[in-house]
């Protein structure tokens, strides 16, 4: 059990392939890793080992691009059959008929799906606790937050209880639970990867994507969620090992632009240090690296008000009623939305376009932009947000988070990988930020920066 649960996904998959294991034999490493930590941690809240299995009593998995290998879907994302509460007592016993387009997607490409993993109320705040399932507690120290919204799959990757995880985005909700739990993730190019369309088929800012432990197994479960489908607002075609075969030919990047704090963050001491050091590591590979960054300081009024309105659409009618049962943070979330007036959405829209070419132009110089994808380390379990103990307003609540949702703004696609570990044993990781759309060529410069950061990624699960 211990082998497959320190193995990797992308070793997994082979030997699924190949018939060395079955289905059937992933599925009880799993149960047994779950009962053995998930009760101190709390990632996976939600098991359908039942589901999985009579999944696996199928055919053809061995032909399929994930071969059977389990993964865990976001408490945010539907799977037909299976509870799914979008963190909020709201949908406490919710059970979909239907699953997501991209869970679909993941299934039809021979993935299976055995737990949710858990969220903050309608993946608000990075920090990631609710009223239905409580928090999950970061691996490396249980004291600590896993960050959010994605922090159940991030702390289940770190914690040996998945190989692969889905999660989304829209204010660095892939990125920091990967720094603070030592994972990879993927936010990907508006299209690459298809969900529902919902209420905005056409929105940009929020996207879905993969974590992994390592570069390699984002890049096969990458290419198992990627492609066109007409029912999606937004797609582009997709080759079925795309991602992987990048992924297998590491690129060192020629010309990369490293900020600190992309002019609009304060970055701690503890995480420029670490974020330093690997960079003047990046330096002795030869890599010309400058100190840089595009224009980003309207990226706050370009987030702010799509944002908003994204909360006062999803639950402005319903604002009364729900008011006294959702978390404090969301009804302002939602208030700020039904507020916004035509100017407010008006320089919105206009800083939107100006974030985009700012930063798309500024990448023709760069191979790269990197930059930390947190600028703290983990923080307490209890503080709802950092400052929260501080008495931070609402209005605030976020900002610590601009170092991400800055990069949303921008639409490029950022793989995020860990690259150290503060003097605490904490780990660090950064945003690598690529080219419009250059999803193939960040993959190859992921693998060969992974090589030389060198991170074990079974930190956590060894320490037990």
């Amino acid at each position: 059990m211990d082998e497959l649960i320190t193995s990797s996904a992308a070793k997994i998959v082979a030997m699924l392939q190949s018939g060395e294991i079955e289905i059937g034999d992933t599925l009880a490493a799993l149960e047994a890793r779950i009962a053995e930590v998930d009760g101190d941690i709390n990632a996976l809240p939600t098991l359908c080992f039942e589901r999985a299995r009579e999944a696996a009593a199928q055919q053809g998995f061995s032909t399929s691009l994930l071969g059977g290998i389990p993964v865990a879907i976001k408490d945010l994302t539907d799977v037909a059959g299976v509870r799914t509460t979008y963190g909020s007592m709201l949908s406490e016993n919710h059970v979909p008929r239907q699953s997501d387009l991209l869970v679909e997607t993941i299934e039809r490409n021979g993935g299976i799906v055995y737990a949710k993993s858990n969220t903050p109320e309608f993946g608000s705040g990075a920090n990631t606790f609710n009223d239905v399932f409580g928090a999950t507690r970061n691996p490396y120290d249980l004291s600590l937050s896993v960050g959010g919204s994605s922090g159940g799959a991030a702390a289940a990757l770190a914690s040996g209880c998945a190989w692969l995880a889905q999660g989304s985005d829209l204010g660095g909700s892939l990125r920091t639970p990967a720094s603070f739990c030592g994972v990879t993730s993927l936010r990907p190019s508006p299209g690459l990867i298809p969900t529902s369309p919902g209420q905005q088929p056409f929105g940009a800012y929020s996207q879905t994507g993969p974590m992994a432990r390592n570069v390699t197994d984002l890049a096969l479960f990458a290419d198992a969620m990627a492609g066109c489908s007409s029912l999606a607002g937004l797609g582009k075609p997709h080759q079925p090992t795309e991602l992987q075969d990048a992924a297998a030919q590491p690129r060192k990047p020629l010309r990369v632009a490293f900020s600190i704090d992309l002019g609009i963050a304060d970055t701690s001491t503890e995480v420029a240090a670490v974020c330093g050091a690997a960079i003047t590591g990046l330096g002795r590979e030869n890599i010309d690296i400058e100190t840089a960054h595009p224009d980003l300081s309207m990226a706050h009024r370009a987030f702010d008000v799509p944002r908003a309105l994204d909360y006062a659409l999803s639950y402005g009618p319903e604002l009364e009623r729900i008011r006294s049962v959702i978390k404090p943070e969301n009804a302002w979330n939602i208030e700020f939305g039904l507020q916004l007036t035509r100017d407010q959405i008006l320089d919105s829209m206009a800083a939107q376009g100006e974030v985009f070419h700012n930063a798309s132009r500024f990448m023709q110089n760069y191979d790269l932009l990197i930059c930390p994808a947190a600028i703290v380390p983990p923080y307490p379990v209890e503080e709802r947000y950092p400052g929260f103990s501080e008495g931070l307003a609402y209005s605030e609540y976020y900002r610590w988070l601009a170092i991400v949702y800055a990069i949303t703004t921008t639409t490029l696609p950022v793989i995020s990988i860990p690259c150290g570990k503060t003097d605490a044993g904490l780990p660090v990781g950064l945003q690598l930020i690529g080219k419009a759309h250059g999803e193939r060529e960040l993959f190859g410069y992921a693998s060969y920066l992974e090589q030389v950061f060198d991170w074990d990624p079974l930190q956590a699960i060894r320490a037990g």
